[in-house]
């Protein structure tokens, strides 16, 4: 077999950056869960002995930690005075947890995946499913932390908006539900910027549940937010104004089944809002850096959580508009159409 030395030189240079990547993704949870990011943000540049002695932690791992860091592009380093730092941008992204840029959180659901590698590997030789609840803890809380940003930037601003006539539905009280609620991140987003609506939460996954209501309780919404324990395709309620998937329906195992039933569930007029990882409609379309994200999360976590269920469809996260738009309208829904999208996210409308 005849090598070509330039390619295999590209691919290792590609090895060396992904290695590099992966062994850094533990040292950004260390970071985020002790406060060391947060720290360095209100202070400005440290040495490791400050760092470890505000955040009381001990000084030789903490300077381990920050020549890692430096390393990798996650913190600034001053040579001349042994300081470390962290510009606005890096900031915003690794220590402000309130900014729509805020990173971490992805790398909670990055450790999930090896801590659940066994399952899936058991899985691949099996063909079953690996429940959604099956999954170690870091999935469920990455999985609030990494997408809400994406939610606080969006949301309000410009996901809602797109849907035909529902802000103005939302302002005067509408009833929502919010399917696929999780820790209830995008719930509490509409019921705080909507106070004359009401809104209930619904998932299958009892510990993310009971984390939603907490979360309703210290927002200071539990008096118009509820969140309950229910499948997509039988939770309680009928004529919704507005029913919301938010990244969640290739997650599951019959997704025409659920689109049935939000149909029975939505009001005449109302409005399904289905958010979706962003994909195009081709495969060789998706072979990109967006595409390589999604298409490990899917093979790790959204394929197997399908086929844990019933039916088992097995969609993907990167099933195209074509595809969903089968889904949608083969659940009876009249109208289906793609009204905003971002670099990770489409938003659809359906209506009956």
């Amino acid at each position: 077999m005849s090598l070509n030395q330039e390619k295999l030189s590209e691919f290792l240079t590609q090895f060396v950056h992904d290695f590099g990547a992966t062994m850094h993704a533990s040292t950004v949870i260390v970071g985020e869960k002790l406060g060391l990011y947060r720290a360095l943000a209100a202070a400005g540049a440290l040495t490791p002995a400050e760092l470890a002695e505000k955040t009381g932690t001990a000084e030789r791992y903490v300077r381990e930690w920050l020549a890692a860091q430096a390393a990798s592009g996650y913190v600034t380093y001053e040579a001349d005075t042994g300081r470390y730092g962290l510009t606005p941008e890096q900031a915003l992204a690794l220590a402000d947890e309130t900014s729509a840029v805020y990173l971490p959180g992805a790398f909670r659901i990055a450790a999930s995946t090896f801590k659940d590698e066994a399952k899936i590997t058991q899985a691949f030789l099996t063909g079953k499913g690996v429940g959604w609840h099956e999954h170690d803890t870091d999935l469920f809380v990455g999985t609030e932390m990494f997408f809400r940003p994406n939610y606080v930037a969006n949301l309000i601003a410009s996901w809602l908006p797109a849907l035909d006539g529902v802000i103005a539905r939302l302002k005067e009280g509408a009833r929502v539900a919010d399917v696929g609620c999780g820790h209830g991140a995008s719930t509490i987003l509409m019921a705080n910027a909507f106070p004359r609506s009401t809104f209930v939460g619904y998932d299958y996954h009892a510990e993310s549940i009971a984390e939603a209501n907490k979360s309703a309780e210290r927002a200071g919404v539990a008096d118009r937010v509820g969140f309950a324990r229910a499948f997509a395709k039988d939770y309680p309620g009928s004529d919704f104004d507005l029913v919301a998937f938010f990244d969640c329906l290739h997650d599951m195992g019959d997704p025409p089944g659920a689109a049935r039933h939000v149909l029975r569930s939505l009001k005449a007029d109302g409005t399904w809002m289905i958010v979706e990882p962003f994909a195009h409609e081709k495969l060789e379309d998706n072979l990109n850096p967006i595409g390589r994200i999604f298409f490990s999360a899917s093979t790790m976590i959204c394929t197997p959580s399908s086929l844990a269920q019933e039916v088992g469809m097995g969609l993907g996260a990167q099933a195209g508009d074509g595809r969903l738009r089968e889904i949608v309208l083969g659940g009876g829904f009249g109208s289906f159409r793609r009204v905003a999208e971002t670099p990770f996210n489409r938003v659809f409308e359906a209506r009956p």
